[in-house]
């Protein structure tokens, strides 16, 4: 039975503990249901539009928006239909991640056959490859990935789920998992095209079934989208191990993996606590505030500690003098956000009652 090669290295166990702190804050983020509604939408167009634009696909985020809500647009007919397809990936995905057991080759199947629905013949969609294929260096069309043979591609697959669903792999973190599923399914290369987001969306499944849904805010496409060259070049590292993939360490990929789970999720922490603020003191103050990003972290910290003294806050801000925090802090008391307790040097600041 296959079984992936890789160290947990210091690098993966930060990465891992930051998706922790964060999954911890956004799962348990008092959200009215109008914003989680606001964020999953974000995350669906987020998912889809880098999703196929890694691909390269021509539509713009607005036209993908457009698409998205059945609008028209003036594009190329596969563009449109690759826009709709992944997007029906992303439901199907809800479906696949609420059924119970485990991963099965009909899932792999059934998600190509979504991904690249009207856009290959019926008898190259939803089928394993029966031809070899290249990867080759845009402008150079050098050979650089040759995938396996496709009289390997039934046996790899089948050897790589059963360790999936083994009790082996289920030790393992999901993200790193899901990480694992990533790579090996580009590394197999089952299909004759619609690859990479076929093994993007199998690997979102895995994080989706394990519990890291993260309430579907997330969207691990539009980090790869905006780093290509640095997600690409995390594949080639690995990619050049070993002529086998069985025998290829997945370290470098999984750092990389998980750091991009890791920016992700903390984006998203940070724009729920800055919303989560913003509610509370709008519901205190009765309108809405605008505040620095510098003022945010200083309310988030009183907030989480009741009170902190000048050299608390310098901490929070290491970077920046104590005069213009104080500057900050006497604008957050102005707003009637914060109050000062003492007149010396010994004063604290504590969020006014």
């Amino acid at each position: 039975m296959y079984a992936p090669r890789f160290q947990i290295s210091n690098k993966i166990l930060v990465n891992v503990g930051q998706i922790e702190a964060a999954r911890e804050v956004i799962e348990n983020a008092p959200l009215v249901p109008d914003f989680e509604k606001e964020f999953r939408g974000d995350a669906i167009i987020r998912q889809v539009y880098h999703g196929t634009h890694i691909e390269g696909n021509d539509l713009t985020l607005s036209q993908t928006k457009q698409v998205i809500k059945g609008e028209s647009v003036t594009a190329r007919e596969r563009d449109v239909q690759e826009v709709i397809n992944y997007r029906n990936v992303v439901r199907f995905l809800d479906q696949l991640a609420d059924t119970k057991g485990g991963y099965d080759q009909q899932m792999l199947l059934q998600i190509h056959q979504k991904t690249v629905d009207r856009i290959v013949s019926l008898d190259k969609s939803g089928v394993l490859r029966k031809t070899q294929v290249v990867i080759k260096e845009e402008g150079t069309g050098n050979v650089i990935l040759r995938p396996p043979s496709p009289q390997e591609v039934p046996f790899l697959l089948e050897d790589f789920l059963a360790w999936l669903n083994s009790d082996d792999a289920k030790q393992i973190h999901p993200v790193i998992r899901a990480g694992i599923v990533h790579y090996v399914l580009v590394a197999i290369h089952p299909f004759v095209e619609g690859n990479g987001r076929t093994a993007r969306a199998y690997a979102n499944l895995v994080m989706l079934k394990e519990g890291y849904d993260i309430k579907r805010f997330f969207a691990l496409e539009e980090h790869f989208d905006r780093d290509l060259s640095g997600y690409y070049e995390s594949f080639y590292e690995v990619d050049k191990l070993h002529p086998d993939i069985s025998q290829r360490d997945l370290t470098a990929w999984l750092e990389y993996f998980t750091e991009t789970v890791a920016q992700e999720l903390n984006k998203i922490k940070e724009k729920i606590r800055k919303l989560s603020i913003d509610s509370r003191l709008k519901l205190k103050i009765g309108e809405q505030v605008a505040l620095s990003a510098r003022q945010v972290k200083l309310v988030e910290y009183l907030s989480e500690h009741g009170q902190a003294a000048m050299r608390d806050l310098a901490d929070v801000l290491p970077m920046v003098s104590e005069d213009t925090i104080l500057r900050d802090l006497k604008g957050l008391m102005k707003k009637n956000i914060v109050d000062k307790e003492g007149s010396t040097k010994a004063a604290r600041y504590v969020i006014k009652q």
